[in-house]
């Protein structure tokens, strides 16, 4: 089975950056994961990474979206999880990451 992972930004209401990540987010995807992550959150003074398209979260997608989530903290910026549905809610619940970022159901939940 072949490793996906498809990303765009687009910008949200209230001036959020949408990072909308696609497909699998695993060992294989993340260092690319990554390195789009750094692009889109440089310009970004609140990131909300959308997670509605996104089917598969591993461990490694984990170290990615804590990166980002610390370096807003230490950055001062703002920094959201958006719509994660199904395993990837699951693994996201299992993981705590409620503890280190605020999750929303949608994008329009978005202060």
């Amino acid at each position: 089975m072949a490793e996906t992972f498809v990303d765009s930004s687009s910008s949200g209401k209230n001036g959020w950056i949408l990072w909308c990540i696609k497909g699998r987010l695993d060992r294989i995807t993340a260092p690319t994961a990554s390195e789009n992550a750094d692009k889109v959150y440089a310009s970004a003074q609140k990131l909300a990474v959308d997670m509605t398209a996104l089917e598969y979260l591993s461990s490694a997608g984990i170290r990615v979206l804590l990166r980002l989530t610390k370096q807003a903290k230490s950055d001062g910026k703002e920094f959201a999880l958006v719509g994660p549905t199904g395993m990837v809610q699951v693994v996201l619940a299992e993981s705590r990451m409620d503890l280190f970022a605020t999750i929303y159901e949608s994008a329009e939940e978005l202060p």
